[in-house]
């Protein structure tokens, strides 16, 4: 086996046998094979595609790069993944609905991948939260309270953590091949019972196109379930933000309004919450209907932001988030709203412009060592299809000064387009895979 080997009939279209992507996964997680050949491996993929076997491999050597976690817990082990979009930060709400319903979350999550963010980063804009835990810590976080929102230990899938930062600096993230092996790696090798997906479809996600989604949810649910994992999908909206605020600490901060009982906060995220958490308890034995009505209940009644609480004490955080969770998030210096140029609709949002405008505040990164500053973002932002009048505030931009909001109301103007008429609205949730 030689990587330049694999490399070359990759580029020519040829697909490797299950050995070579063993070899491969191996290689990467040993560090025998190089940054420089995990970015033309991760280029060739992305131009020339596996197919679906080559796919099915690749999701198996990278779950092996490692080691496989096994539960023994009196609830089912289940976990949700999206593929990423803008104003999403569904899990810091579901992990810990699913919790209070009596299920166990071991949630691997990523950070921030292009103009998306990242679940990791969010936690982490919470004072004192540290996401990187052992394997053994990861055990007795989600016995203890059901859910733990964590980084992928060492030994979980340690292929897919060296290739998964190669895509964010190397321009390689859209690929259904890549995206499949990457998700699907560090779940199936966290143990999982069952699986739900958010294929993201529209101007904030990966996948702007209702093919593109398409092929990726079949992709995903296809390699699940044939690797023993009962895994459903729903492609959801990304034309607009699913909730109004994008940032880590100001998505933090929506979350724990939702998880307040203050569903009108952010309603989308809500109810999106709501429907990947019923489906997952579906799939989990619960009665179609039911499980929805179980997600709603936890998080109404509190016992939601309890388990969220309880987590992020776990990770290092305050013991009173569910309380007083405002003081504890950093606030950005800088604080302005950007005004309507003329009156009419929201016909447009550039929902991948709106994410780079952020990451240009400094809350995503530009290349691997940057530093995220977790207080800086856009809140308030208007939603799809509302009229609006000349002066009217657009949205609101958190900012570290000056100069940097002046250039973030400049992209947020960019990325709005008003017209004379409402666009036609898209639902929620646009299509079921499996």
């Amino acid at each position: 086996m030689d990587a330049r080997a694999i490399i070359a009939g990759l580029r020519k279209g040829q697909v490797p046998s299950d050995a070579a992507l063993e070899w491969f996964a191996q290689g990467l997680a040993s560090g025998a094979v190089t940054d420089a050949q995990a970015g033309a491996f991760a280029m060739a993929v992305c131009l020339q595609g596996l197919g679906e076997e080559g796919r099915i491999g690749l999701t198996r050597a990278m779950r092996d790069s490692g080691d496989v976690l096994k539960w023994d817990m009196p609830g089912p082990v289940l976990d949700k993944h999206s593929t990423g979009g803008v104003g999403d930060c569904v899990s810091l709400v579901l992990a810990p609905a699913l919790a209070a319903c009596g299920v166990y979350v071991p949630m691997v999550s990523g950070r921030g991948l292009g103009h998306t963010g990242g679940t990791l980063d969010k936690m982490e804009a919470i004072p004192g939260v540290g996401t990187s835990v052992t394997e053994a810590r990861l055990r007795e976080i989600t016995a203890s309270v059901g859910c733990a929102i964590v980084s992928a230990t060492g030994r979980i899938a340690p292929a897919d953590k060296r290739l998964y930062a190669i895509r964010d600096v190397t321009g390689t993230v859209e690929s259904v091949d890549l995206i499949t092996a990457s998700i699907l790696s560090k779940k199936l090798a966290a143990g999982l019972e069952g699986l739900v997906l958010d294929v993201k479809c529209g101007s904030g996600a990966f996948m702007k196109t209702a093919a593109e989604a398409q092929a990726l949810a079949e992709a995903l649910v296809s390699a699940a379930n044939g690797a023993g994992c009962p895994t459903a999908a729903f492609i959801t909206d990304m034309d607009e933000p699913l909730a109004p605020s994008l940032g880590n600490a100001v998505e933090v901060a929506a979350s724990m309004e939702v998880l307040s009982g203050n569903r009108l906060a952010a309603p989308r995220l809500h109810d999106l919450t709501v429907a990947l958490g019923g489906r997952l308890l579906a799939l989990a034995g619960h009665v179609e209907g039911e499980g929805e009505e179980m997600i709603s209940a936890a998080i109404s009644d509190g016992r939601a932001i309890e388990h969220f609480a309880r987590m992020v004490a776990e990770l290092g955080g305050p013991p009173d988030m569910a309380d007083d969770w405002r003081t504890h998030l950093p606030a950005a210096p800088v604080v302005g709203d950007v005004m309507a140029p003329e009156g009419g609709y929201l016909a447009a949002i550039d929902g991948e412009a709106l994410g780079l405008a952020v990451v240009d505040l400094g809350g995503g990164r530009r290349v691997e060592t940057d530093r995220i500053d977790p207080a800086v973002g856009l809140t308030d932002v208007i939603s799809l299809g509302s009229e609006v009048t000349k002066g009217q505030p657009l949205a609101t931009i958190h900012a570290r000064d000056e100069a940097s909001a002046e250039a973030a109301a400049k992209a947020v103007l960019a990325a709005l387009t008003i017209g004379d008429a409402a666009p036609e609205a898209m639902p929620l949730i646009r299509a079921r895979v499996g």
